[in-house]
Order: C-alpha cells, then structure tokens, then sequence
C-alpha cells in the first residue's frame, strides 16, 4: 500500500424485499446516516480518535481515487483507492477507525462535503469512487455519469473475471450531480459499489477487519487483479 500522509487538522441502508445474497446499499440512504455533513460530523466526532482524513495529490494529476466510507466503514476501500492510485495519481480517503459503530460515520455521497475531499476532486478530470454495498454475492455495481468510462470499467472487470451487475439499483447508480463522484472538471466520475462478497475475496480468510485490511501481506490475487482492471479501464 502507497504511504498515505495523514491531515492535521455508515449507517446500513436496509431495503426490504431485497432477495437473499443480492447487494443493496451498504450506507447509501441519506435518511438513515447519523450526520448531515461533514461539519455535523466533525462537530461531535474527534479528528485522529474517531476519524482520520488522508490525501496524496501529485503534481499533473488527472485521476483520482477516493474512498470517503474508507477505513473501518466500508473495508477495504481505502486500501483499493491507494492501491490504484499508485504514485501518479490522486488518493483521497475518510476513514473510520472506532474500535467499533463506524457505520454512524457515513455520509451519503450526495452529501459528503469535506472541505478536503472536494478540493482533491475539483482539480481532476477523472474520479473514481470506491464503496462497500451488502451481498453475500461477489458482484460490482458501476454507476456514476460518466458513461464511457463506465463502459470501460465495465468491460475490464468482465474480462479480468469479475461479475458486473447488469443493472444498478436506483440507491447505487451515484448519477446525481450532487455526488461527489461527479464533481471533477468534467462533471462526471465513476461509482464503484462492491458487495461485501466481492470484498471479501480481497482479503486472506474473507476478514474485513482493521487488522486483517491493515496489512498488505493479506491481499490475495484477485484484490490486486480488480484493481489492474480498474486501472486499465483509466488508460
């Protein structure tokens, strides 16, 4: 894992009727987070005890990797966006490191304002977001606006053996202006939303633990062949 220079300075969505083993949001529904904003939450969480920000932005950047439910939220996201950020491009993660409840620091997409967070995707052209959905199902969701990147994505991850849903639920298609995702130059980025069976493949043993995602001796094959997928797709 790329070394991340720390700043100084999730909630579950449930959805009913949703069939065994299929993905829904893991912390997708504005309704159900504990906080509105970035500001309501630094307002009652403590920076470097609840919550750490990182960043790595290169000189000429024009990608960038961002995991804002990274962290204990929705493991192991940070680690991919690091990882396929690489030492080129632009890496940005929100991480919850509680030693438990780490859910209650999501902030849905559409709403996730971190001064920091929207400086590092303003000044690039590509973004790609990484998030956890539930699902026992090993599957990826691809929304976002960016239609020909999504394509593009889409069809790595295929090739590289990976299963891309074929249609996105309406909580997961990351579309909205207002998503992060989509506020680059271009105004437009790519949401990944992987399921939690998807992500356990990533790790030795399936164990999504700050331990276990902590530690780049615990990535297994496919985690570093998802990651090149992606990649590939940005070139």
């Amino acid at each position: 894992m790329n070394k991340a220079i720390p700043l100084i300075t999730m909630s579950v969505a449930m959805f009913a009727c949703v069939p065994s083993g299929h993905a829904v949001a893991a912390g997708t529904a504005a309704a159900s987070d504990v906080y509105a904003s970035y500001a309501d939450l630094a307002a009652h969480e403590q920076e470097g005890v609840s919550y750490r920000r990182v960043q790595r932005v290169p000189r000429r950047a024009r990608v960038a990797h961002i995991a804002i439910h990274g962290g204990a939220i929705e493991a192991p996201t940070t680690q991919l966006a690091d990882h396929a950020a690489g030492a080129r491009n632009a890496f940005y993660s929100f991480e919850g490191v509680k030693r438990s409840g780490n859910s209650s620091l999501h902030i849905t997409a559409t709403r996730f304002d971190e001064p920091r967070a929207l400086a590092v995707v303003k000044g690039v052209d590509y973004t790609v977001s990484w998030h956890g959905a539930s699902g026992t199902k090993p599957t990826t969701y691809v929304g976002g606006r960016d239609e020909r990147l999504i394509g593009k994505v889409k069809a790595e991850l295929r090739a590289a053996g990976f299963t891309v849903a074929a249609t996105v639920p309406e909580a997961l298609r990351g579309d909205s202006p207002r998503n992060i995702a989509n506020k680059n130059r271009r105004g437009m980025g790519v949401q990944l939303e992987l399921s939690r069976g998807q992500r356990e493949q990533f790790v030795v043993g399936g164990k999504l633990t700050s331990a276990s995602i902590g530690n780049p001796a615990n990535r297994t094959r496919a985690f570093y062949r998802y990651v090149a997928a992606v990649t590939r797709a940005l070139r």
